[in-house]
C-alpha cells in the first residue's frame, strides 16, 4: 500500500515508517517542522512539511499523495511533569484529535481512500467499574475528572468519527523506548529518576504500556488485516497497578523508592490524580493478538525497562 502517515515525525511515526517501508509499503510522511523533513526522507518516507489543524492543507496532501491509506499519529504533548494540569498539557493534542482527526476524514473521504487507521488511548478513559482489566466493548468513564475531561471528550469524538467512517481506532498503552519520554534522559524517567513520581494512597490504579517498536508492528498489522469499524487495544500483556510500576521505573531509572502520598492529601492537587493511581482500570489485549495477528516482542513492561536501563541511550527497541 502507499499509506499517508500523518504524523510521521513523532516517537510512533518514525519507527513505523521504518516498519511499513521494510513491509514493501510506501510512505508519504507528514511533519509540522521543516528540518524534520530530510530526517524522514532518510527513514524512507517522501515528507510533506504539514499543519494536521490546516483543513484545506491536508485535503490537498491526501489529495496530491493519492494513497490507499490514511493513517493519524498526530499528537503535540507539551510536557508530561506538570502532573496538576494535564488538560493544558494536552491542549493541542486534543485540537488534533478533534479537529485534526475531522481534517484527516475529509481529505480521505475526497480521494475515495477507505482504509484509515487512527491513534487513541487506552490509559484512563475506560469506567472505573468492575474489574481491573478491560477490553473494547467495556464502557468509557461517564464522569471523568474536571481535569481529565477535555481530553476524555476528545477521544470520545476522535474513535466516534472515526468508526462511523468505518475507519480503525488502535487504542495505544503508554508508550515507552527510544523515543519516548519513558527511556534513559526522558521526562518520565527522568522524573522517576529524582523522585518526583510518587505513589498516591492504594496504589490501585490500572495502568497498560507498549513498547514504541510493538506498538508500530500493531500498527502495520492493523493497516494489513484490521477489520473497517472496529477498535483494538494495543498494549503488552501485563496490566499492572501503580504501587508496582512506579517502584519499578524509579529502580530501573537508578533512583531511590517513590515518596508515598495518602489520597486526602493528593486530592488537594487535583481529583484526577486519584483517579489517576488508585481507580483507573487496564486493558487486555486479546482480541488485537487474536484478530490482528501480532504479539508484542516484549509481554511486560518489566522486561522493557530492565532492557533500557541496561543499554545505551536510544538503543534498546
Amino acid at each position: 500500500m502507499h499509506v499517508f502517515l500523518a504524523g510521521a515525525s513523532g516517537a510512533i511515526g518514525r519507527p513505523l515508517v521504518r516498519q511499513l517501508t521494510a513491509a514493501g509499503h510506501t510512505v508519504t510522511g507528514t511533519t509540522r517542522s521543516a528540518p524534520k523533513a530530510d530526517a524522514l526522507r532518510a527513514l524512507g518516507a517522501e515528507p510533506v512539511v504539514l499543519d494536521g489543524l490546516d483543513r484545506q492543507a491536508v485535503i490537498d496532501a491526501v489529495l496530491a499523495a493519492r494513497p490507499d491509506a490514511v493513517v493519524h499519529e498526530m499528537t503535540a504533548i507539551e510536557t508530561l511533569a506538570d502532573l496538576r494540569r494535564p488538560d493544558r498539557a494536552f491542549a493541542a493534542t486534543n485540537r488534533l484529535r478533534t479537529e485534526g482527526t475531522d481534517n484527516l476524514l475529509a481529505a480521505a473521504h475526497a480521494a475515495s481512500v477507505e482504509r484509515l487507521v487512527v491513534q487513541s488511548f487506552v490509559g484512563w478513559p475506560f469506567a472505573r467499574v468492575g474489574g481491573p482489566v478491560k477490553d473494547e466493548d467495556a464502557p468509557l468513564d461517564p464522569h471523568p475528572p474536571k481535569r481529565l475531561r477535555t481530553m476524555h471528550d476528545a477521544i470520545r469524538h476522535l474513535e466516534q468519527a472515526t468508526t462511523a467512517a468505518g475507519g480503525i481506532v488502535l487504542r495505544y498503552g503508554g508508550f515507552y523506548g527510544p523515543g519516548t519520554s519513558v527511556e534513559p534522559g526522558g521526562e518520565q524517567w527522568e522524573m522517576a529518576r529524582t523522585r518526583k513520581a510518587p505513589t498516591v494512597g492504594d496504589g490501585n490504579g490500572v495502568w497498560s504500556f507498549v513498547q514504541i517498536e510493538d506498538a508500530a508492528a500493531a500498527t502495520v498489522a492493523a493497516l494489513e488485516r484490521g477489520r473497517p469499524g472496529e477498535i483494538y487495544n494495543i498494549c503488552d500483556d501485563d496490566p499492572a497497578p501503580t504501587r508496582e510500576w512506579v517502584p519499578a521505573l524509579c529502580a530501573a531509572a537508578g533512583g531511590k523508592p517513590p515518596r508515598h502520598i495518602p489520597r486526602w492529601l493528593a486530592r488537594l492537587a487535583g481529583e484526577h490524580i486519584v483517579v489517576m493511581t488508585c481507580e483507573i482500570r487496564g486493558a487486555s489485549n486479546a482480541k488485537a493478538k487474536r484478530e490482528l495477528d501480532w504479539t508484542p516482542r516484549w509481554p511486560s513492561w518489566r522486561e522493557g525497562w530492565t532492557a533500557l536501563a541496561a543499554a545505551p541511550a536510544g538503543v534498546a527497541g
